[in-house]
């Protein structure tokens, strides 16, 4: 398995928004991801009836509880997230029950959810048509979240716990926060 970087570039981050602006489920599982933090698995496993209630109106949180670690988690839909959902389900009337990001292709039983594959496929083909480098996946999205939050000054122990790491060492590799970063700090230090 290749280890995925966040994207570290905030300009690259605009261009693959507005490369997939021209798909609105699409931008909003990139916005999502890189403003929520959440694993894909549960990105995916997202319904409409997750982001919007009965009236359509969009949802302050989202509250689930994690496939991977099977832990009760909330989280808030920021502004940005908020007006990607708007622009997704504008005049949604569907189910609620429906997967948020459905596949072109249906299951036996109706609308399905994107694979994680189809994910990863969406994400890796925006991030090298805008000329990202870096090896880039659905993780890719959690890692951005946190190292942008990270450069923004969150205490590391905060996103050690929002990421259940055991400790903070492991939330800076898992972010991508390299020894060139760790090197500036002291260098520009001068006290």
């Amino acid at each position: 398995m290749e280890i995925v970087q966040p994207i570290r570039d905030k300009k690259k981050i605009e261009a693959m928004k507005r490369f997939l602006a021209g798909n609105k489920r699409d931008a909003l599982l990139f916005t999502l991801g890189i403003n929520c933090g959440l694993r894909i698995s549960d990105i995916l496993l997202m319904t409409v009836g997750d982001v919007i209630d009965e009236r359509g109106r969009v949802r302050d949180v989202y509250e689930l509880r994690e496939q991977k670690t099977g832990k009760a988690k909330r989280f808030p839909f920021g502004k940005n997230v908020q007006a990607a959902i708007r622009d997704y389900l504008d005049a949604y009337a569907g189910e609620l029950s429906r997967p948020l990001f459905v596949s072109r292709k249906t299951g036996g039983n109706g609308e399905k959810a994107i694979s994680r594959q189809q994910a990863y496929d969406i994400l890796n083909n925006a991030a090298q048509t805008v000329g990202i480098q870096d090896a880039i996946g659905t993780h890719s999205l959690r890692k951005t979240m946190g190292y942008h939050a990270y450069k923004a000054g969150t205490d590391i122990i905060l996103l050690q716990q929002m990421f259940n790491h055991s400790a903070p060492s492991v939330t800076l590799r898992y972010i991508g926060i390299t020894q060139s970063e760790m090197d500036d700090v002291i260098l520009n230090l001068n006290l």
